[in-house]
């Protein structure tokens, strides 16, 4: 991928008014040369720097929706837990749909599902059911909440073993559950050569992500099955690094270690082993480097997390989810009590779990309520070095979906050498732009959903350098309401990963 040089823009001539509000903000992209007759340049980078860690703590402190992580040979995923009855309950379709291929019917009060040759039926307000014929107790009422199926939580130690025919663990209070054998281990060590080297052994690749606290190194597992060792805490002779505890909680594990000095991560080219060492120089810093937190390495052992400033995410991704608007940019009022930055960041979180779902690793870039330019968006999805960007917006007029690629300006301006002009990034990427935006819509008029298929001057759309769409989602009627229905807003997330899921061999093979 190409780096990108930024044209000379004006704040004025940043700004359009397409599609609702598409254009409301500002992003950037890739390496860019700044602007030559501007001498606050420098000054400019610094400031908007600081305002890009400052948006990044905040996506890092946002309070996350309680899960349940699955762990299998087949897929590694999470589906959303939900409070009924003073209970956790979970969709048994969504649970078990990753393994296997699983069909559904229901009506008034009874419910049947098939998983593979696997018979289980249920019946609404039971607390048994019935798998191959057999009695299975539930710890909980059975609910059928339109057409969806939802068991307790604490009853899927036993109950998935007679729909999968082999052992299901349940750690129900960090809500993880691990199918067959796939546990990863780990050993931690300090160097018996420095003792200021903490050396981790995992039996099996892991990308977790890595942030830092006065005192403390927390490394994030939340896709990988990351199992205890024999004592979850763990204690070293060293001044630097004296102990390191494990924990889980809402779907992830976690090892914080506790350290007096600045540690910096590094990666094994076979993800098997992290390093925790201080750095040897103080890290520089400039005006087009990619945040940590937000621009993962292309491979763990490329790039090293500098772990003392801001969180970091070392993970590369297939797609890049983008939900517009947010903080004091609140978008389109949708009603008198909902603003389209609140529905974009839900869908968003809904999309990256049906991407997740189907294999596709992913990103969000707002995942809070921050402040993020047009020109901060397309800098770290350009940075990220995805196969497709996708951004989010909503709208109360019209029905159904909008789908938008860029609408390129002719410019006589070349692109030179390595750099590409900023306003026409877009340009060698619209074939596969356009093929993206087809395939989603296929998909969508699959479920009967209105969808128009647009082109227009977008931003940030034109200054994205790989395949690149924007969703419009307004709703199924008039009333304004179902833009935040959870099930309106699965229906269309669905519709939209199956659409980039079927192809994702175009787009390329996904990290």
């Amino acid at each position: 991928m190409r780096s990108i040089r930024r044209d000379r823009i004006s704040r004025s001539s940043t700004r359009n008014n397409y599609g609702n509000g598409l254009g409301k903000g500002t992003a950037s992209g890739g390496a860019v040369r700044g602007p030559e007759t501007s001498g606050l340049q420098p000054m400019r980078h610094v400031a908007a720097g600081m305002l890009l860690l400052f948006a990044v703590m905040l996506v890092s402190a946002a309070p996350s929706e309680k899960r349940l992580s699955v762990y299998s040979t087949a897929a590694n995923y999470s589906v959303p837990i939900a409070q009924r009855q003073g209970r956790d309950y979970v969709g048994l379709l969504e649970l078990l749909d990753p393994l296997g291929k699983v069909s559904v019917k229901a009506d008034a009060s009874r419910w049947r599902i098939h998983y593979n040759n696997i018979l289980g039926d249920f019946t609404a307000g039971k607390t048994h059911a019935r798998v191959q014929g057999l009695d299975t107790e539930l710890s909980g009422k059975f609910l059928l909440e339109n057409g969806r199926g939802l068991v307790p939580v604490a009853s899927l130690g036993s109950l998935l073993p007679r729909f999968l025919g082999g052992p299901a663990t349940l750690h129900e209070e960090s809500g993880r559950l691990f199918i067959g054998s796939v546990a990863t281990h780990f050993t931690a060590t300090v160097s018996p050569d420095d003792p200021s080297r903490l050396v981790l052994q995992f039996t099996a690749p892991v990308n977790p992500s890595v942030a830092s606290e006065p005192g403390k190194v927390h490394m994030t597992f939340s896709h990988e099955p990351v199992t205890a060792p024999a004592s979850s805490t763990l204690t070293f002779d060293s001044k630097a690094i004296p102990s390191a505890v494990y924990s889980e909680q809402n779907g992830a594990a976690e090892i914080t270690v506790t350290t007096t000095i600045p540690l910096l991560a590094s990666f094994s080219p076979d993800g098997r082993t992290i390093t925790l060492a201080p750095p040897k120089t103080q890290p520089a810093t400039n005006a087009t480097s990619t945040p940590a937190a937000t621009s993962p390495p292309a491979t763990p052992a490329a790039q090293s997390a500098p772990v003392n400033t801001a969180p970091a995410v070392a993970r590369r991704y297939f797609a890049v989810v983008d939900a517009s608007h947010g903080g004091n940019d609140r978008g389109e009022a949708l009603s008198a009590t909902l603003a389209e930055k609140d529905v974009t960041v839900a869908f968003a979180r809904r999309l990256r779990q049906e991407l997740e779902n189907r294999g596709i690793s992913t990103l969000v870039l707002r995942d809070s309520d921050a402040n993020l330019s047009l020109d901060d968006r397309a800098y770290f999805a350009n940075t990220a070095h995805a196969a497709i960007y996708v951004a989010l917006h909503a709208a109360s007029n019209g029905h159904g979906v909008r789908l938008y690629t860029a609408l390129l300006p002719d410019s006589s301006e070349e692109d030179r050498g390595p750099f590409r002009s900023w306003a026409t990034a877009q340009q060698s990427s619209m074939p596969l732009s356009r093929a993206a935006m087809a395939s989603v819509a296929d998909e969508l008029r699959k479920l009967q959903v209105p969808v128009r298929t647009l082109s227009a001057p977008l931003r940030p759309l034109n200054n994205i350098v790989t395949a690149a769409i924007a969703l419009e989602v307004a709703p199924p009627a008039s009333d304004v309401s179902p833009l935040a229905s959870p099930d309106y807003q699965q229906r269309i997330a669905s519709a939209v990963a199956s659409g980039i899921a079927d192809i994702r061999g175009q787009l390329g093979a996904a990290p």
